[in-house]
């Protein structure tokens, strides 16, 4: 499994339009019920820095989420939209924890 953490900052006033884009990636992932991906998004109190959180589970070493129109389309000008553009870095996890059913 390949965990990837995306930290990035955008300018003011394209925080709105960022928002929505990153939205669009959710609807098509809803839609389209992408096996073997977890992925979430967030963003920071400052309302411009956002961080994006990636599992893939992929045996070929593809990642599916790249290969969605609306993620193709979120990332195609995501420099234009950064004051301060995206740093990736990949996780390893020490541990986690989820109680479902409460």
């Amino acid at each position: 499994m390949k965990r990837l953490m995306v930290r990035y900052k955008v300018k003011a006033d394209r925080a709105a339009e960022n928002e929505g884009l990153i939205g669009k990636v959710f609807e098509q992932l809803k839609t389209e019920k992408l096996s073997g991906v977890r992925y979430a998004s967030f963003k920071l109190d400052d309302g411009v820095s956002f961080v994006h959180i990636a599992s893939i589970e992929t045996t070929d070493g593809s990642n599916p989420l790249a290969e969605l129109s609306a993620f193709k389309a979120f990332a195609a000008q995501i420099k234009d939209r950064c004051e301060e553009p995206p740093v990736a870095v990949d996780l390893t996890e020490v541990g986690s924890y989820r109680l479902l059913g409460e």
